[in-house]
């Protein structure tokens, strides 16, 4: 790569004991690593162009605003697990009114103080979306005011991510794969995040 990137590698999430208590969680980890990859070197591309990444820690404009965004089944226990085994007690108990009393069309509900309370799980959707040059205006959804700043991850990384999380729902084998890529299995599986009773995940806070 670039030495234009000055983003590290991506690293794939470790959790080891976990993964043994849990073995669906290597699923969604490789998915993410996966589709983490892919955008580094999307990110590394626009940059050898000269273009900067607008995206950073403290941005939180897109979490404002963004309410469609889809969640594969394999994410939303993710996010279960993420959030009730792996926060500290001070930030579940301060996120936990926020899942009791969300309404679609606010703020994510895993935001707080700005910030991606989740960030290490966060949904695919979240994590292909980067914009260049300027940061998203208050209420901005920038695919659709200017899709030529919105980053274009690699489609096989997409793809791969995608496909990655399959073996959860049973698909195991290349044939049966390939089929449910073309018939967009996983999409058909999506719910959209703003839309999801999220009252019962705080139930476990």
């Amino acid at each position: 790569m670039s030495d234009t990137n000055a983003y590290p590698t991506p690293q794939r999430l470790i959790f080891p004991a976990d993964e043994i208590d849990h073995p669906w969680l290597q699923h969604a980890f490789n998915a993410y690593h996966l589709a983490d990859v892919g955008v580094w070197k999307s990110i590394a591309e626009e940059e050898r162009k000269g273009r900067k990444l607008a995206c950073a820690k403290g941005c939180s404009n897109c979490c404002r605003s963004h309410t469609t965004i889809p969640l594969f089944p394999l994410e939303l226990l993710g996010l279960y697990w993420f959030v009730s085994s792996k926060l500290d007690n001070e930030m579940r108990r301060r996120l936990k009114p926020q899942l009791e009393n969300h309404q679609p069309g606010g703020a994510c509900p895993f935001l707080l103080d700005g910030v991606c309370s989740v960030h290490p799980m966060r949904p695919l959707a979240c994590r292909h979306f980067n914009v260049f040059g300027a940061t998203c205006a208050s209420g901005e959804d920038a695919f659709f005011t200017r899709r030529e700043d919105v980053l274009t991850p690699i489609r096989s990384h997409q793809d791969a991510a995608l496909e990655a999380m399959l073996p959860f729902h049973g698909i195991t084998t290349t044939a049966a794969k390939r089929q449910a890529m073309q018939n967009g299995y996983l999409p058909k599986q999506a719910k959209v995040l703003q839309e999801i009773d999220w009252a019962h995940l705080a139930m476990r806070l």
